[in-house]
């Protein structure tokens, strides 16, 4: 699907884009401007609830090898953007990653100025190429 962006803010895309590089590379200089210090990941691998603050995820991401360094291509897209108004979105991606294809629901809020993740709702919908 070719998203059609002329009408999203510019700073969503930019969000996105950070995202897509921290998710793939885990260059922990983009994830406090990716996910807000309040947000929360939601997920339910194998049937169990899996809720994360950020601070756990950022632990976690600190404590894995990224899916660059175990040599996975980056392949990743934004599905859908629906901007609410000037400062509430929700996107819908999908990208790969630790052998899996993954969509993602983000919930996204503009504090002071800046687009970040206040949500992430993930979930593991394939294997990866």
């Amino acid at each position: 699907m070719n998203l059609e962006t002329s009408s999203i803010d510019v700073g969503i895309i930019t969000l996105l884009d950070n995202y897509f590089e921290l998710m793939h590379t885990q260059n922990m200089d983009l994830f406090d401007k990716v996910f807000h210090e309040s947000s929360s990941l939601f997920g339910v691998p194998e049937g169990a609830l899996n809720i994360r603050s950020a601070a756990v995820y950022k632990d976690a991401m600190l404590n894995r090898q990224s899916p660059a360094e175990k040599g996975e291509a980056r392949r990743d897209e934004i599905l859908f953007v629906d901007q609410l108004n000037d400062s509430l979105a929700v996107a819908r991606v999908q990208l790969e990653m630790m052998g899996g294809v993954m969509q993602d629901y983000l919930s996204l809020l503009k504090v002071d100025g800046q687009w970040f993740v206040i949500a992430k709702t993930w979930a593991r919908i394939g294997d990866a190429q």
